[in-house]
């Protein structure tokens, strides 16, 4: 038995994107595939006195529409230093920031990567440790993959071993469910509802945001308040 999920890599992603991760054994990032404005790729929020704000990486998008995720580059080189002054800003007051000060700082601050894909995934692989969460992660371009939306999935799937593919609801719009039944694999739909609120800077409180947030905020305890390590 093989849990998979395929999802695009985002920057810094909020608390479900790591359900998702601590649910599987293999999690492919979706990244050669279309990179979409305006989206979770290269931006996330973050909560500050004047409500949540979006934190976003800029990237060379001007006549290259149909790039791929792992073929965005940066833009500015000094987005890091910007993104972490203003996390140091909004958050130096919150329970567990010097605790997780050095970790945040350096990955930011010595964060020399050239491509979005790249950044992304140095900042989810070490928000996995932060966490403890040992899901393998992979590029969906280590695996030669076909066309056709649900069918890429699938074919994913086989690739990686999968006999179960894990999936947020919003796939629901283009997925083939009888595609997967005729494979003989599982296919599960992520529930996102019910989370547990917790001490938050700057209320109201809101969910959808950075898992910096809950990180900065509970530390250690953050677990608590995600699905999959109960």
């Amino acid at each position: 038995m093989k849990k998979v999920a395929i999802i695009q890599s985002n920057y810094i992603p909020w608390k479900g994107y790591f359900d998702i991760i601590k649910m599987v054994d293999e999690f492919i990032l979706f990244d050669d595939v279309q990179f979409t404005r305006r989206d979770w790729r290269n931006r996330n929020m973050i909560k500050t006195p004047n409500g949540s704000i979006w934190l976003t990486i800029p990237v060379e998008v001007k006549g290259k529409y149909e790039q791929k995720i792992s073929e965005t580059k940066i833009f500015d080189k000094n987005w890091a230093k910007k993104h972490w002054t203003t996390i140091c800003h909004n958050y130096s007051k919150s329970k567990c920031f010097r605790e997780y000060k050095e970790v945040f700082e350096d990955l930011y601050l010595n964060s020399n990567e050239e491509y979005l894909s790249e950044i992304n995934y140095r900042f989810i692989t070490a928000i996995n440790n932060i966490l403890g969460i040992k899901t393998k992660i992979s590029f969906s371009s280590d695996y030669k993959i076909i066309d056709g939306k649900t069918e890429r999935l699938i074919d994913l799937c086989k690739k990686a071993g999968a006999t179960e593919y894990i999936s947020g609801l919003s796939a629901k719009s283009y997925i083939n469910e009888s595609l997967f039944e005729s494979e003989q694999i599982k296919l599960t739909w992520m529930d996102y509802s019910n989370y547990n609120e917790y001490e938050q800077l700057y209320p109201p409180f809101v969910h959808e945001v950075s898992i910096v947030d809950l990180i900065l905020n509970e530390g250690g305890s953050s677990v608590k308040f995600m699905k999959t390590f109960k």
